[in-house]
């Protein structure tokens, strides 16, 4: 669904996900994919590469271990699933705390909000390495 806001911006959802669209760019949109309710992406016509945008919405730590489990899994077919030389960004709602742990800082770096990790803070550092 693709709709209008306003003069400059198109928006394009469908249920949790969805993408604003300047329209400048708008015509650069190759393909915008709605995977599931909580994962899509858009690919962007790039100068040298296409620019790949997924935006995912992930379970809450309340919802149960299978039910995170199948949207990592769904989320690394979705990535496996891009050529490598495309330039590729995630963003969105992880629901997840990722902590100051030594072990976590090669993928986080130095600094972080939390004190304590989640158990979504985890499974996102695991599918970032």
């Amino acid at each position: 669904m693709i709709s209008s806001m306003g003069k400059d911006m198109k928006i394009i959802n469908w249920e949790q996900v969805f993408f604003f669209v300047h329209r400048r760019i708008v015509l650069a949109v190759k393909t915008v994919e709605f995977v599931s309710d909580r994962l899509s992406y858009i690919v962007l016509r790039g100068r040298w590469h296409n620019i790949i945008v997924v935006n995912v919405h992930a379970p809450s730590k309340e919802k149960s271990d299978e039910s995170k489990d199948s949207f990592y899994e769904e989320l690394e077919q979705v990535f496996d699933h891009f050529p490598k030389y495309h330039v590729k960004m995630l963003l969105g709602d992880f629901n997840s705390k990722v902590e100051r742990e030594n072990i976590f800082k090669p993928t986080t770096g130095q600094e972080s909000f939390n004190q304590d990790s989640n158990d979504n803070g985890v499974r996102l550092v695991n599918f970032a390495t």
